[in-house]
């Protein structure tokens, strides 16, 4: 248990970033995780709005829960007092440790634009903490809580966007854009602020860590100026690819349907 939770550090070698392990291990989680989201968000679209938040509730219990476990076991087995500095929930994977409560919890246009959030952000989440995540993978031994814990709460993320999708739950309107916009504006602006102050790297905006923003860092060539700037245009490119390509899927799907709700 000494070893598996990282107490006195690792003495097994890790398996490597993209190692055979790292792939079959994120690859069954990823199955799991849209077989459940499928299974589960089918089940759950004829069903009323008490019902399908249900499973919104355990997931985001369950991802907060998971994240506070990790704050307490990091900070005890760490010999720095300030550990916790580094450990604040400032990713953009993190954001969803706010928004699944609220699409779960809350009513209203708030709760619509934290279903679009959790939807459009969780998948992009659990592709890149999983796949992406070389700043943990080349770190820490496959079958070790650090890699554990990712792996889930990556996961969680992936499960509850796809079974938004699936339940009918979304509504990707476009008076939320805003929201979503700020939401991650909001992040940055402190997460950058964070990094300056405790010289760290959250949401990736100082630089890459072996993570995919590498590739963004070295065409930036480091910049400090550009780089950050880059990663948050990333961003709302991002959001809006999604949006676009969201519309033109329903669009089409009307267009051969016309009498089905899409």
């Amino acid at each position: 248990m000494k070893e598996f939770f990282g107490f006195g550090g690792y003495q097994r070698t890790p398996e490597g970033y993209l190692s055979w392990q790292h792939l079959l291990f994120v690859s069954s989680f990823m199955v799991l995780m849209v077989t459940l989201a499928y299974i589960v968000g089918r089940r759950h679209r004829g069903l009323g709005e008490r019902e399908r938040n249900r499973v919104l509730a355990i997931s985001a219990i369950l991802i907060d829960t998971l994240e506070v476990l990790r704050i307490i076991i990091v900070s005890v087995r760490s010999e720095d007092a300030m550990k916790w500095l580094y450990l604040l929930p400032l990713f953009l994977c993190s954001i969803q440790l706010i928004t699944i409560p609220l699409a779960a919890f809350s009513r209203g246009r708030v709760k619509e634009a934290a279903l679009d959030f959790v939807f459009i952000f969780g998948i992009l989440g659990a592709v890149l903490g999983t796949y992406g995540a070389g700043n943990d993978y080349s770190c820490f031994p496959i079958l070790s809580y650090d890699i554990i814990h990712t792996t889930l709460t990556h996961t969680v993320s992936g499960f509850c966007s796809l079974y938004i999708f699936f339940s009918g739950m979304i509504s990707m309107k476009r008076r939320n854009i805003p929201i979503t916009v700020g939401i991650v504006s909001l992040f940055c602006i402190v997460s950058y602020a964070v990094n300056l102050a405790v010289d760290y790297n959250y949401m990736f905006l100082m630089r890459g860590d072996g993570t995919p923003y590498d590739i963004l860092y070295n065409i930036c060539g480091g910049s400090p100026v550009l780089y950050p700037v880059s990663v948050v245009l990333l961003f709302f490119l991002y959001i809006a690819v999604f949006y676009l390509v969201y519309y033109l899927i329903c669009g089409r799907a009307r267009a051969q349907h016309p009498t089905e709700q899409v």
